[in-house]
């Protein structure tokens, strides 16, 4: 578990490939700290497992599923990423609970200067979409950023100073793809009460009998 605060940026030093699959070799130092074997380490917003320490990197294996989910099939090295070791109980949580499981892509489409913030427009899916609320969270390449607009077709988030210095989202650049992770909350909601846009989503008389 992670809050999508990072800790971060990291460097690309190597990329094996599979066949469907790729092996990470990212160079580091603050997240190293502490970090064993088997630990997590969320990279662009996405939860990999730590299966080798170097001198400086950490090695990490991405399967099939991670590449199809998330832009880390795209990665060459020198390219830099989000880094956030998980989350331990006694710590503050800066963010919101991010599972550090990639929902799927987006793509930034526009990027404006508003004084000392930067407005960053993303594109998603629908599947993607029904999920981000005005106001609610969302974690772009795993960091954790309020939603500021949202529509059928894509979503807004304004990024403060600290955010840009800290991150690598203001370098990115129109037509970047970018990971997204839903806030979990929501999708709960709709599997325990069994209301998905295939049941018909929630009315108001089912808000009404449930006591809304």
């Amino acid at each position: 578990m992670f809050t999508g605060i990072v800790e971060e940026i990291g460097k690309i030093k190597a990329v094996r490939r599979g066949g469907y699959s790729i092996v990470l070799e990212v160079e580091a130092v603050k997240v190293l700290e502490g970090t064993r074997i088997g630990d997590s380490i969320a990279t662009n917003g996405v939860c990999l497992t730590v299966t080798a320490l170097g001198a400086g990197f950490f090695s990490a294996d991405v399967m099939p599923e991670t590449m199809k989910r998330s832009n880390l099939g795209y990665l060459r090295p020198g390219d830099r990423v989000n880094l956030e070791r998980a989350l331990c109980l006694n710590d503050r949580l800066g963010g919101h609970i991010v599972a550090g499981h990639v929902d799927g892509t987006g793509r930034i489409v526009n990027q404006e200067q508003d004084d000392n913030a930067v407005w960053i427009t993303v594109t998603a899916s629908p599947e993607v979409l029904r999920y981000i609320i005005e106001k609610g969270s969302v974690a772009i390449d795993g960091v954790s950023l309020t939603v500021a607009y949202v529509d059928d077709y894509k979503f807004k988030v304004s990024v403060i100073p600290h955010t840009q210095e800290k991150t690598t989202l203001t370098s990115k650049r129109v037509g970047d793809w970018v990971n997204l992770e839903n806030d979990m909350i929501a999708k709960y909601v709709e599997k325990l009460t069994g209301k998905s846009e295939k049941s018909g989503g929630f009315s108001l008389e089912f808000l009404e009998e449930n006591g809304f």
